[in-house]
C-alpha cells in the first residue's frame, strides 16, 4: 500500500508541475495558435485522467475499454481545436499586410475561462481517481442530485485534490513571479500555504488541530500585511484592490464553512469556497497584465470598497474566532450557544433564526478566541504605529493601552477568574450592567455590586484626573481596534462622509443628543427591569435573556462591531462621535469638571499656522481645534478621548496634553513646560530694527527679508 501511495504522489506531483507550466504558457499566449496549443495540452491530461476515472468506478476489463475510449474521444477533440487554431491563424496571417501586427485571440475571456474550465476539471477528476487508487473511493451518484454534490464536496476536501492544487497554485506564483509585485505574490504565496493547511484534508485530530491554528495563524498574518500595505502605499491597482475584496469575501465563506464542517459535519460550503478561490486565482494568473500600475487608485476615496474591505474582514473573523473557540473547548462552546429549534410556523421560524443569530454574533465576539485573535491583528497595526510614533507620552500610552486589552479582553476573563472562580458566570451573563466593563477591579471589590462600584469609582477618578482618554484611549477595548496604522487612517472618512461630516466640532448635534439620550434612558430602563426581575417583584426578559445581559451584547457584541465595519459611513471612532457608548459618557461627565485639556505653549504660533494639521489629524473630528488655541491657547472638549494625533501632527511641537500631573508641578513650580515635550520651534522674526516678536519655523512671513 506504500508503494503504491509513493507512486501516486510522484504522479500528483508530475501532473502539478504539468499544469504549472502549463498555465505558465498560457499567460502568454497571445495568437489562436499558441491558445489552442495550450487547451489542446491541458485537454490531453484529462482525458487521461478521465479514462483511469472511468475505470475505478467499477475496476474489470470492460470499464478499461470504456476507460480507453473516453480518453481517446477527448485527445481527438483536442487535437481538433489545435487544427482549428492552427487554421485560424493561417488565415489571418495570409490576409494581413506586411506592416499589420500578428493576428491575436478575439475572445481572451472565453480562452481564460476554458483554461480555468479544464484545470478545475483535471483536479476534480485526479482527486476522485487518485481516492479510489488510494483505497477511499468516493461514490458519485448522478441520479441523485443532492447525494451527487455531497460526492463532489467530498472529493473537492481530499487531500488529492486540497494538496495538488495548493502545490500548483504555488509552483504557478514562482514561475510568474517576475510579472508579480512584491504585494500581490505574497497574497498568492499565502493563498497557497491556507489551502494547503485545510483541516478537512486529512481525517486526523492532530492534523485537525494544527491547521485550524496554523491556517488561523496564516490567515491573521495575511490580513496583517494586506492592512499595513495599504496604509503604507494609501493608492494600488484597481484590479489589485478588487482582487483583495473578492479574495476576503471568499475567506469569509471559506471560515464559515469551517466551522459548519467542524460542528456539523458538512463540507458543501467549505468546497464551494476552494472551488471559488481557485477560479478567482487562476483568472488572475492568467492574465497578470490585469493589475495594470496605470491605474492606480486611493483606497481612501473609495468608501464603498473600504467597507467591503472591512466587512468581509469581519465576517471572516467571526467565523474563525467560533473556529477557535470550538476547536479549544470542544462541544462546550458550541452546546453553550443559545439556539432555538427552526420548527413551526412561519414567524416563529424567523424569530428563531434571528434569536440564534443575534446570541451567536454576541456569544463570538465576546468569546476567548475572538478576543484574541482581534488582539493579534490590530494590535500588530498599534505596534507598528507605535514604532513610528515619535511623542514619547504617546508611545508609553500605545504600549499600556497594548496592555490593557491583554488584561481586560484575554487574561482576566479568560484565565484569571475561570481560574478562581471555576463556577462562576461569565461576566456578559451576569445580570448587573457595567460588569464587563470592569476594567480589572474583580480583584478589589467583593460580590458584583462591589466590582461595578470598583468599576465606576476607577473610571470616574480617572478620568477626572486624566480625562476621558483613561477609558477611551486606553481601558477600553476599542481603542486598540481604532488606532492601529490603517484604522487610524480611515479617519479621512470623518470629512468625507456625509453623515460623519455632522458629527465634526466639539459641539453635540441634534443626533448626537437624541442617541445619548436613547442609550441612557434605555440603561436606566434595563437596570431598573433587571433589579425587579432579580428581586422576583417582575419578570421581564428580551431575547430570553435578562435586560440588562441583553442590552451590553447588543451595544457592545453587536452594534460596535456593526458600527466598526461602517467606518467609511459613520467616521473613525464612531462610538465617541456619535455618543452611543454609556461607559464613554460616564467617563466623559467626570472629565469635563476634571484637569484635562489640550493646551500649547504659544498662541502666536496657533495664530500664524496655515496647516492646521492638529484639526487634521484628529480621529474624532474636532475641526474647531485651531481656533480655541489662537483665541485661548487651550482647547476643551467632552468629545476629546487625548488620543495625541493632534500633538504628534503639530510641525512645531507647540502643543501638550494636560492633565494633574502638570496641574501639580505647575502648584510646586517644578517645571515651566511640560517634561520630555519640545519648546516650540521659534525663529526671531525682523521687524523694522527690532527683533522682538517670533514666529513659527516655516510658518509664511509677511515681513520682508531680514536686513543683512
Amino acid at each position: 500500500m506504500l508503494a503504491a501511495e509513493i507512486v501516486l504522489v510522484l504522479l500528483a506531483s508530475g501532473m502539478v508541475a504539468a499544469t504549472a507550466f502549463l498555465i505558465r504558457w498560457a499567460a502568454d499566449a497571445r495568437t489562436p495558435l499558441r491558445a489552442s496549443t495550450v487547451l489542446f495540452l491541458l485537454l490531453m491530461m484529462v482525458a487521461m485522467v478521465a479514462g483511469a476515472a472511468i475505470y475505478y468506478t467499477a475496476p474489470g476489463p470492460a470499464r478499461l475499454v470504456e476507460g480507453f475510449w473516453v480518453a481517446s474521444g477527448l485527445m481527438s477533440v483536442s487535437v481538433v481545436l489545435v487544427f482549428a487554431g492552427f487554421l485560424e491563424e493561417v488565415r489571418r496571417r495570409a490576409s494581413r499586410g506586411p506592416t499589420d501586427p500578428p493576428p491575436v485571440l478575439r475572445h481572451p475571456r472565453t480562452f481564460v475561462a476554458a483554461v480555468i474550465a479544464t484545470v478545475l476539471a483535471n483536479e476534480f477528476l485526479m482527486g476522485w481517481t487518485f481516492s479510489a487508487a488510494a483505497g477511499a473511493t468516493i461514490p458519485l451518484d448522478p441520479a441523485g442530485l443532492a447525494a451527487f454534490g455531497v460526492g463532489l464536496a467530498q472529493v473537492v476536501v481530499s487531500p488529492w485534490f486540497l494538496f495538488t492544487m495548493s502545490a500548483e497554485m504555488l509552483l504557478t506564483a514562482y514561475l510568474l513571479r517576475d510579472r508579480l509585485s512584491p504585494a500581490l505574490l505574497t497574497v498568492l504565496l499565502s493563498q497557497s500555504a491556507i489551502m494547503f493547511l485545510s483541516p478537512p484534508a486529512l481525517g486526523d485530530s492532530a492534523w485537525t488541530a494544527a491547521t485550524v491554528y496554523g491556517g488561523s495563524g496564516l490567515m491573521i498574518g495575511l490580513i496583517v500585511f494586506v492592512m499595513e500595505h495599504l496604509y503604507r502605499t494609501r493608492e494600488a491597482p484597481r484590479a489589485f484592490l478588487d482582487y483583495l475584496v473578492r479574495l476576503l469575501g471568499l475567506y469569509a465563506l471559506m471560515m464559515a464553512g469551517l466551522y459548519l464542517w467542524w460542528v456539523y459535519a458538512f463540507p458543501a460550503a467549505f468546497a464551494l469556497s476552494v472551488v471559488l478561490e481557485m477560479v478567482l486565482y487562476f483568472e488572475l494568473v492568467v492574465r497578470p497584465e490585469r493589475i495594470d500600475p496605470s491605474t492606480r487608485v486611493a483606497w481612501q476615496d473609495r468608501p464603498h470598497w473600504t467597507f467591503a474591505l472591512l466587512s468581509t474582514i469581519f465576517v471572516a473573523e467571526l467565523f474563525m474566532g467560533a473556529l477557535l473557540d470550538a476547536q479549544a473547548s470542544g462541544s462546550a462552546f458550541v452546546s453553550g450557544l443559545p439556539a432555538l429549534p427552526w420548527t413551526g410556523t412561519l414567524p416563529e421560524s424567523l424569530y428563531a433564526a434571528f434569536y440564534n443569530g443575534f446570541w451567536f454574533f454576541a456569544a463570538v465576539t465576546a468569546s476567548t478566541g475572538f478576543l484574541a485573535m482581534m488582539g493579534i491583528e490590530m494590535g500588530a497595526l498599534v505596534v507598528f504605529k507605535l514604532r513610528e510614533t515619535r511623542s514619547r507620552e504617546t508611545r508609553i500610552r500605545l504600549a499600556l493601552m497594548l496592555g490593557c486589552y491583554g488584561a481586560f479582553a484575554v487574561f482576566f476573563p479568560s484565565l484569571y477568574y475561570p481560574l478562581l472562580f471555576p463556577r462562576a458566570p461569565t461576566g456578559a451573563s451576569v445580570p448587573v450592567l457595567g460588569w464587563s466593563m470592569g476594567i480589572g477591579s474583580a480583584p478589589l471589590a467583593v460580590g458584583v455590586f462591589g466590582v461595578v462600584l470598583a468599576t465606576y469609582a476607577i473610571v470616574g477618578v480617572a478620568s477626572f484626573l486624566f480625562g476621558r482618554r483613561a477609558v477611551c484611549s486606553t481601558f477600553c477595548t476599542a481603542p486598540l481596534m481604532y488606532q492601529g496604522t490603517t484604522i487610524d487612517a480611515m479617519k479621512s472618512f470623518n470629512r468625507s462622509s456625509p453623515l460623519a461630516r455632522k458629527f465634526l466640532s466639539s459641539r453635540f448635534s441634534a443626533a448626537y443628543s437624541v442617541t445619548l439620550s436613547v442609550v441612557m434612558i434605555s440603561l436606566g430602563v434595563a437596570s431598573v427591569a433587571s433589579v425587579l426581575d432579580q428581586a422576583g417583584l417582575w419578570t421581564v426578559t428580551v431575547l430570553g435573556s435578562d435586560p440588562t445581559v441583553f442590552l451590553f451584547a447588543l451595544y457592545f457584541s453587536v452594534l460596535w462591531y456593526v458600527l466598526f465595519v461602517t467606518i467609511p459611513y459613520t467616521g473613525n471612532y464612531n462610538c465617541v462621535t456619535m455618543g452611543w457608548c454609556y461607559t464613554g459618557a460616564i467617563s466623559q461627565a467626570f472629565g469635563r469638571v476634571g484637569f484635562f485639556r489640550l493646551r500649547v505653549h504659544s498662541r502666536e504660533v496657533c495664530q500664524r499656522c496655515t496647516t492646521l494639521d492638529c484639526a487634521q489629524s484628529c480621529p474624532v473630528g474636532l475641526v474647531d481645534m485651531p481656533g480655541h488655541f489662537r483665541r485661548k491657547g487651550e482647547f476643551r472638549s467632552s468629545k476629546c478621548c487625548g488620543v495625541g494625533d493632534c500633538v504628534e501632527s503639530c510641525p512645531y511641537g507647540n502643543m501638550y496634553l494636560y492633565d494633574v500631573r502638570h496641574w501639580v508641578r505647575e502648584r510646586f513650580g517644578l517645571v515651566a513646560h511640560p517634561r520630555g515635550e519640545p519648546l516650540p520651534m521659534v525663529r526671531p522674526r525682523a521687524v523694522g530694527s527690532h527683533a522682538t516678536r517670533t514666529e513659527p519655523a516655516g510658518a509664511p512671513s509677511t515681513a520682508g527679508p531680514a536686513p543683512p
